[in-house]
């Protein structure tokens, strides 16, 4: 062994010393238990400890990943950066999986990948329409805005949150390419009859898997419906990188696309620090370019830099050997939540996994019925009295994203945007709607007070 290995090898086992002396965790044990979740107290102290929606949850392992490839020193997509996303296609059962800096950058990279000239007439177009909800994250709706797409808004399942399947075929119309929809706070959407849908009218189908990964509808895993899906790594999800994201496919056209315009929009396939691997490097003509231009700098996209560092692929890597373990966590987190409130269901809308689904829940989601507003009782009170009592609680993201400022000048003119549907069940959800954790990092002790201080709250009517 040389002083070098010697030395690396050290450094891990300090590593480990130093996560067991600053988070207090221990190799081998429960997820929640021994594993760091910061931002909770090892001692709950119910009304003083913090209960947060979501965090991340590690052990050393990740630690060790982290220093192993800040050592590498390489920091750009690498050898961590590689085996993740050969890692995450594996368990997805798909030929593609690329890496990116966020899910934010997934969504907008999937759907880029549809307007690409390469598809043909089955490209998206500018002016083309896109089937989708209002009732979700803004930067599922953003890319189609921001391309020139047209977003077709249709409503939602008050007790799922997630697309109301019924109102897609009133949706079409000869200008429709494509549905992208995601799986709300983790909850599949239907997935059988979107496919069949978009089958129907040989449509796209984007699936925003951010809130989802390790659900399932009808025994096969959420993100392996659509024609390309995405996730989100960003701590509070299902893993985490810190920051990042990642795009899915079996479609090898649709890889190739996606490849293309997350590196720049560039022609060439080599990995970052190999040159020539096609033996044609100086070889090709393209474009209107000079024989022989370096394929290194030919560009057949309009492109992007959106790639993720080693370094965050090196804890993604320790954080997928965990994803198991997260899934059934969160199922128990949320199944003892739905237990503890299950008196509560005259006051509020508990929710409802969709048919046929095994979901890995991102949240409780908690609606207010209209017999309890009105009696009295209103999510501002609710949310002020769980937020007092230091227990974290979020809207179901934009709401209804039609009603925010960014949809301002588009509302007053009537313009760039279509509402298919009546979107009631969605305002329901941006007036009355609230969730809070699950996420493993939450003890029983803390999700049986959340669930005593909702109680509390929605029986002071």
């Amino acid at each position: 062994m040389s002083a070098a290995s010697d030395l690396r090898a050290q450094i891990m086992e300090l590593v480990g010393r130093y996560y067991d002396e600053a988070f207090g965790g221990g190799e081998g044990a429960g997820v929640a238990g021994a594993l760091a979740a910061p931002g909770t107290d090892r001692a709950f102290v119910p009304g003083m400890s913090r209960v947060p929606y979501g965090g991340r949850v590690f052990g050393p392992e990740e630690l060790r990943n982290l220093v192993d490839a800040s050592l590498d020193f390489w920091l750009t997509h690498g050898r961590f950066a590689e085996r993740f996303e050969r890692e995450l296609a594996a368990l997805l059962g798909l030929g593609h999986c690329l890496l990116v800096n966020s899910g934010s950058s997934a969504n907008l990279l999937a759907f880029m990948a549809l307007t690409s000239e390469r598809l043909g007439a089955r490209r998206i177009a500018p002016g083309d329409e896109v089937i989708t909800v209002a009732a979700g994250f803004p930067t599922t709706v953003a890319p189609i805005v921001q391309y020139g797409a047209v977003p077709v808004f249709v409503d939602v399942e008050l007790d799922t949150a997630n697309v109301d399947v019924a109102l897609l075929p009133a949706a079409l119309s000869p200008r429709t390419r494509a549905v992208f929809v995601a799986h709300t706070l983790g909850n599949p959407f239907d997935c059988e009859s979107v496919v069949a849908f978009c089958r129907a009218h040989d449509l796209w189908l984007v699936e925003d898997n951010c809130d989802a990964l390790g659900s399932s509808y009808r025994g096969r895993l959420t993100g392996t419906y659509g024609d390309v899906a995405t996730s989100s790594f960003y701590p509070p999800h299902h893993l985490t990188l810190g920051e990042g994201g990642a795009v899915y496919t079996a479609n090898d056209e649709l890889a190739s696309i996606l490849a293309s315009l997350r590196d720049w929009g560039r022609d060439c396939t080599c990995p970052s620090g190999v040159d020539n691997r096609c033996g044609r490097r100086f070889a090709h003509d393209l474009g209107e370019l000079p024989h022989g231009y370096d394929h290194k700098y030919v560009y057949s996209h309009f492109g992007y830099n959106l790639r993720a560092t080693d370094l965050q692929a090196a804890v993604g890597c320790a954080q997928l050997e965990r994803l198991a373990g997260f899934t059934a966590q969160r199922r128990a987190n949320h199944a003892r939540l739905a237990a503890a409130l299950a008196p509560l269901a005259e006051l509020v809308v508990l929710p409802r996994a969709t048919a046929g689904s095994a979901p890995s829940w991102f949240g409780f989601l908690l609606t207010l019925r209209e017999t309890a507003l009105a009696a009295g009782l209103s999510r501002a009170a609710i949310v002020a009295r769980l937020e007092a009592a230091g227990i974290q609680t979020r809207m179901l993201f934009a709401g209804n994203i039609v009603r925010q400022p960014c949809f301002d000048s588009r509302r007053a003119a009537g313009t760039g945007y279509r509402v298919a549907s009546g979107l009631d069940n969605t305002d329901r959800l941006m007036n009355d709607a609230f969730w809070v954790g699950v996420y493993p990092g939450l003890t029983g002790e803390m999700l049986d007070y959340v669930a005593d201080q909702i109680t509390t709250a929605s029986e002071a009517h």
